[in-house]
């Protein structure tokens, strides 16, 4: 696979994912994805992003019965 932003060759290795959304905090310490060892590009595959994505949301309905209960 190569990169968009410099075409050098991917590696398959593992990357920090953050996001805050709706007032939640998910952190990741390592998600697999190709990381392009030339520019730091990074691009995960369909399985994580759709793992990721199922992880957000189940966070966030969690946060969201938290703050109708209190």
């Amino acid at each position: 696979m190569k990169c968009m932003c410099c075409q050098a060759e991917m590696k398959k290795s593992t990357v920090p994912f953050h996001i805050d959304r709706k007032g939640v905090h998910v952190s990741l310490d390592e998600i697999p994805a190709w990381v392009c060892p030339q520019c730091g590009e990074s691009y995960l595959e369909e399985e994580e992003v759709d793992s990721v994505q199922a992880l957000v949301k189940a966070v966030e309905d969690q946060a969201e019965r938290f703050a109708k209960s209190a």
